[in-house]
C-alpha cells in the first residue's frame, strides 16, 4: 500500500447554538490526542447540530488538508482561526494529499480503519459566520478547496501521526479536482455529467448531475451559500 499523506490532527465537536439560539453546529471542533474509534458514524465523541445536511454513513469523516491553510492565509489575512488546524469543521487534518491527489472510491487505510472517499464537501454559510467573512462559502467553492468526506468500511481505531495509506483506487480518471470542477465550474458539460454517472456517487450527487442533464439548467445553490437574512439581520 502506497503512503499518501499523513494525520496532522484528529477532531470532534459537540453540537452547540451557533449564529443564533436555534441553530446548532458542531463546527467548532477541537483536536483530541491518542487512538480514537472510528465507527460507521464517525469518530467517537463526535457530533452534527443537524442531522439534515451532516453526518451519516456517507458524512461519517470529514477530511481537510492542511497545505490548503497557506493558501487562505494569502487570501484572507492573519487570523486567529488559521493558526490551528480545525478552522473548517474538519475531523482529520491532513499533509500529503489535497483533492488534486485522490479520487471519488478511493479507499484509504489509517490506523486500523479502512475509509473510502464518498462525497465532496459542498460549502454552507456557517462557513460565512465562522471566518466572519461574508462569501466564505462561495470563496471556498470557487477555490476548489472543499476538502471531502468519506464513508467507514471497516471501524478500528486512528490517531494523530497516522500515515494514510492508498488501499484501492478504482476510478483513477476522477480525482476529486475533476469532480469539483464539474460541480462548480464546467457545470453543463454533458459528457462529464454522463461519464460521472458511473462513479459510486451518493444519491444527491446522482440526483444533481441527473437533473442537470434532464433541464439543462445548474441547481440554485443560493440557499446553501448565503447567510440567512434572519442572520444577516
Amino acid at each position: 500500500m502506497k503512503v499518501i499523506g499523513v494525520v496532522k490532527a484528529v477532531l470532534t465537536g459537540r453540537a452547540a447554538p451557533y449564529a443564533k439560539p436555534d441553530i446548532f453546529s458542531a463546527i467548532d471542533k477541537k483536536s483530541v490526542s491518542g487512538t480514537i474509534k472510528v465507527s460507521a458514524e464517525g469518530l467517537e465523541g463526535d457530533e452534527q447540530g443537524d442531522r439534515r445536511f451532516h453526518g451519516g454513513i456517507d458524512k461519517a469523516v470529514n477530511f481537510y488538508s492542511y497545505e490548503h491553510y497557506h493558501f487562505w492565509r494569502r487570501q484572507l489575512g492573519a487570523m486567529p482561526l488559521l493558526d490551528t488546524s480545525g478552522a473548517f469543521g474538519e475531523n482529520l487534518s491532513t499533509v500529503g494529499m489535497t483533492e488534486d491527489d485522490v479520487c471519488l472510491g478511493d479507499q484509504l487505510r489509517i490506523g486500523t480503519v479502512l475509509l473510502e472517499i464518498s462525497q465532496t464537501r459542498q460549502p454552507c454559510w456557517k462557513l460565512n459566520h465562522r471566518f466572519g467573512v461574508q462569501d466564505m462559502a462561495l470563496l471556498v467553492q470557487q477555490s476548489l478547496r472543499t476538502g471531502f468526506y468519506c464513508r467507514v468500511l471497516n471501524p478500528g481505531i486512528l490517531m494523530v501521526g497516522d500515515a494514510i495509506k492508498l488501499v484501492a483506487r478504482p476510478h483513477p480518471n476522477w480525482s476529486l479536482r475533476r469532480f469539483l470542477i464539474l460541480l462548480y465550474q464546467n457545470t453543463l458539460d454533458v459528457d462529464s455529467l454522463n461519464d460521472a454517472l458511473n462513479l459510486p456517487l451518493v444519491p444527491t450527487n446522482r440526483k444533481l448531475i441527473e437533473n442537470r442533464l434532464f433541464s439543462n439548467c445548474v441547481e440554485d445553490w443560493s440557499g446553501r451559500i448565503k447567510t440567512p437574512e434572519s442572520i444577516n439581520g
